[in-house]
């Protein structure tokens, strides 16, 4: 019986690949280093006294008495806002960014979704030409862990904004709009299944009948697993915190989509791809509703036509694939938005430049400093959403026994799991002290097993299709409805420039 068999394999060579090669490679470093990514230089105290003709102090350079050295005073100074200041560049190296904050939260979640990404396609092949029934698929741990890190991740930035006596405008927008998320996933997890085929209803039932049969089977008495109307009121409560976990990613995606578009307005390829990227959220969230996705390219003939466009197995594989193209666009296109962020230092001192009245030198630095300072907090919330979204889509066509071929899915052979003695290739007679060590063995190989498969009967695929496909609609939905809400307050709220 092998539960674990290829998969356990797989698992222990890519550990060990992580700890020899995570020491020389990095994706994430790449992305922040070797893109072309430059950043914006403050100025130094002695070029903005000499721009804004404040005279040097007496006595600024002084000793410590701590340690004798000479060193310079700290100083504070006010200079005019509309100086005239023409900041310098230079590229990002990895000496720069291993002090940002949240570099090693970041570095470790990209990095481990590339394992997490090669693990479970050398998975998916191996179960392709290979199938086997029971065995255990541990690419599923991987992408869960992916899915925990990035949601435990998007909570630890939100909650900064709770932490904060400054945030009372951030706090309240978290509060509201995971509100308004609640009250929407209320109303959509009761849309009928003919409609939205998240899969909640036939997951239910399935579940429910499972679950009677293995309590009965135990001999325990039940009046049924927990009510459809509570379950779907805590799905509800959890679509209303990853609403609100989406929020500032989507805000902070709109701000920086917005920028792309300005500085890219004689490049009208680049301006197209940089649209599609952004609409591709909302033909995801289309192509789970029926009446305008699957019936219409599924079930309808069109005249001129024997057939309809597709078979229902070519569209769910469709849908899929269409999941990986909007991650690996918006990848693509990452190092295009985080240079947009970082112009926002160019930008602020252009609009300070509008203003009248005097700023101190040390508030002027950190206009400029605080940008590449959150840095990777920026990149945090650009792929923690997709990434969600992306191992997701894995979870549900693994758990849900989807295909990724555009043919009907492939028969899986049974394979027989019953252990018996006289199946054995026949040895030396064993001691009696070894016998019985064999037998306990085999015994509790058998229960495990036995487990197993009771547990399978009640979390069935039709149970899995609904958990995770409601889970992946749902994430897409919120990613681009938060990019929407981002981009119409910059539409409408902002001074275009």
């Amino acid at each position: 019986m092998a539960l674990l068999g290829a998969q356990l394999v797989i698992t222990l060579v890519f550990v060990s690949i992580i700890q020899k090669v995570s020491p020389h490679f990095s994706l994430a470093k790449w992305f922040l280093c070797s893109t072309g990514l430059i950043r914006y230089l403050h100025p130094t105290d002695e070029d903005l006294r000499l721009l804004a003709g404040v005279p040097k102090e007496k006595g600024g350079k002084g000793k410590d008495k701590r340690n004798g050295h000479s060193t310079e005073k700290s100083s504070t100074f006010h200079i005019p806002r509309n100086l005239d200041i023409t900041l310098e560049t230079t590229n990002i190296t990895q000496f720069d960014v291993v002090h940002l904050r949240y570099f090693t939260e970041y570095q470790w979640l990209i990095d481990f979704s590339l394992y997490s990404i090669i693990v479970y396609t050398i998975s998916e092949t191996y179960h392709y030409f290979i199938p086997i029934k029971d065995e255990v698929n541990l690419s599923m741990l991987w992408c869960l862990l992916v899915i925990f890190f990035a949601f435990k991740l998007l909570a630890s930035l939100t909650v900064q904004y709770f932490k904060s006596d400054e945030s009372i405008g951030e706090r309240s927008t978290c509060i509201v709009t995971g509100l308004v998320y609640l009250l929407i996933a209320m109303m959509i997890v009761i849309v009928p299944e003919r409609i939205l085929e998240v899969g909640l209803n036939t997951a239910y039932e399935k579940f429910n009948e499972g679950a009677s049969k293995f309590l009965a089977e135990q001999g325990i008495s039940n009046s049924g697993p927990a009510s459809k109307v509570v379950l779907l009121f805590f799905i509800a409560v959890f679509c209303g915190i990853l609403g609100a976990l989406f929020t500032f990613p989507g805000l902070r995606m709109a701000k920086m989509h917005f920028d792309s578009l300005r500085y890219c307005k004689d490049r009208k390829m680049l301006k197209l791809l940089l649209n599609i990227n952004f609409a591709l959220p909302f033909v995801l969230v289309l192509l789970w509703i029926k009446p305008i996705s699957r019936d219409y390219l599924t079930e309808r003939v069109f005249s001129g036509m024997n057939n309809p466009i597709m078979t229902p197995e070519i569209f769910e594989s469709i849908r899929l694939m269409t999941i990986i193209v909007a991650v690996f666009l918006r990848m693509i296109l990452m190092p295009i938005y985080l240079q947009a962020y970082l112009n926002l230092a160019y930008d602020r001192i252009e609009e300070q430049k509008k203003e009248a009245g005097r700023i101190t030198n040390v508030e002027f630095k950190q206009k400029i400093t605080s940008i590449f300072y959150y840095l990777c907090v920026v990149t945090l919330q650009y792929t923690a959403p997709i990434l969600m979204c992306l191992f997701l889509s894995f979870m549900y066509k693994s758990l849900g026994g989807l295909s990724w071929s555009w043919s009907s899915s492939l028969p899986i052979e049974e394979c027989s799991v019953d252990l018996e003695l006289n199946s054995m290739p026949t040895e030396s007679p064993l001691t009696e002290q070894e016998a019985t060590t064999d037998a306990t063995f085999i015994q509790v190989a058998q229960n495990f097993h036995l487990s197993l498969q009771n547990l399978k009967q009640v979390f069935t695929e039709d149970v899995y299709r609904g958990i995770f496909g409601f889970a992946t609609w749902w994430s897409c939905f919120v990613w681009f409805a938060s990019s929407s809400l981002g981009m119409f307050y910059q539409s409408y709220f902002t001074n275009k420039t």
